[in-house]
């Protein structure tokens, strides 16, 4: 299995990027933060990578943080995620904000994520909430404040994906008021 890729980025594009290693192009699915994260066309990079192997495919899936490539291997091993909601759920926020979630028993901040229903919720938190150890309740508190300040923030117009990358850059510390203004400073530089 290929454990990692080196080299230089010749394609990028919205969901994968082509990284060229030794004279071959590699077509390596990525999260949005990988993607957001990676340097430019013509610039070298090194990927950390799970080999997803189907019958009809052979898919990667690269990342530029290991932990990022651990949560994404926990994701995947609960039945009905695949590989794609895995990236999806990572797409949403940082894997900090999903591990206190996930420890916390919270179903309705993962319901927030498009496609996973209620039953999908609770089997993440059942099937992970050991391997991402249990959060305190001031952590509990700390998503209960990214969770109003992605509701204003939407309520002031932004959609949920701007909201959320804004958060993403927002200390996870914060306490709502905080982070919404922190979020709409984000916003209004873009």
């Amino acid at each position: 299995m290929i454990g990692s890729i080196k080299g230089k980025i010749v394609l990028k594009k919205d969901k994968f990027l082509v990284v060229e290693a030794a004279g071959v192009g590699y077509k390596i699915n990525a999260s949005t933060d990988t993607l957001s994260k990676a340097k430019k066309v013509g610039e070298d990079v090194m990927l950390w990578i799970h080999t997803h192997v189907r019958e009809d495919a052979l898919d990667l899936y690269g990342f530029l943080e290991y932990a990022e490539l651990e949560f994404f291997e926990m994701l995947i091993s609960v039945s009905g995620i695949g590989p794609k909601g895995a990236l999806t759920i990572l797409g949403v926020t940082s894997i900090e904000t999903l591990r206190k979630a996930i420890g916390t028993g919270d179903t309705s901040y993962l319901t927030k994520i498009s496609g996973i229903g209620k039953k999908t919720a609770e089997k993440i938190v059942i099937e992970l909430r050991d391997k991402v150890g249990k959060e305190n309740n001031n952590r509990e508190g700390s998503l209960r404040d990214e969770l109003d300040a992605l509701e204003a923030l939407k309520a002031l117009g932004y959609s949920q994906n701007d909201a959320r990358d804004a958060l993403k850059e927002v200390s996870p510390s914060a306490d709502t008021n905080t982070k919404i203004r922190e979020a709409l400073k984000i916003l209004g530089r873009k």
